[in-house]
């Protein structure tokens, strides 16, 4: 008798468990569409800070860098030098290089639950060293999602030839 309502109570507390989840594995159709609409909230924020951020290198300010950027972020630079945070904040403000355009386009954001890989091409002109210069180059972004929105943790460049 003991062990058949041990055995009942056991199945009780399985199913209390197993049905929320089943529940949770199964969104309805509204909750579909919700989640959708956050998702395309998130992936349109990771566009504009994107594009952000080529305002900010067209005007050698690191303010956007120092909010968005993480503070373990790690930058790769197309000549393979690796930056922390604060060194590309350094490098974008000292920079002598000036910017006559800077856009990032082509922006692409692929998103894993909490983390977002966003890839672009920037397209830049201006003058460096005395000299007018074009560049592209393709951009590789990793963002996290944390208590204070989207953070960049990593990012890659690299220079296309031309």
């Amino acid at each position: 008798m003991l062990m058949r309502k041990l055995f009942t109570l056991l199945l009780v507390i399985l199913a209390s468990i197993l049905v929320p989840c089943s529940r949770a594995q199964n969104p309805n159709a509204a909750e579909l569409r919700e989640l959708a609409k956050e998702r395309e909230i998130k992936q349109d924020e990771l566009v504009n800070l994107e594009k952000d951020m080529a305002r900010a290198l067209q005007w050698n300010s690191g303010n956007i860098f120092r909010r968005v950027y993480g503070d373990d972020f790690v930058g790769i630079l197309p000549t393979g030098q690796v930056l922390d945070k604060t060194a590309w904040i350094s490098a974008v403000e000292t920079s002598s290089t000036k910017y006559s355009s800077f856009v990032a386009s082509d922006i692409r954001v692929r998103m894993f639950e909490e983390t977002a890989v966003v890839t672009c091409l920037w397209s830049a002109h201006g003058i460096r060293n005395g000299r007018t210069f074009s560049q592209q180059s393709r951009v590789t972004h990793v963002y996290i999602w944390g208590q204070r929105g989207w953070q960049a943790i990593a990012g890659q460049e690299t220079l296309l030839p031309g």
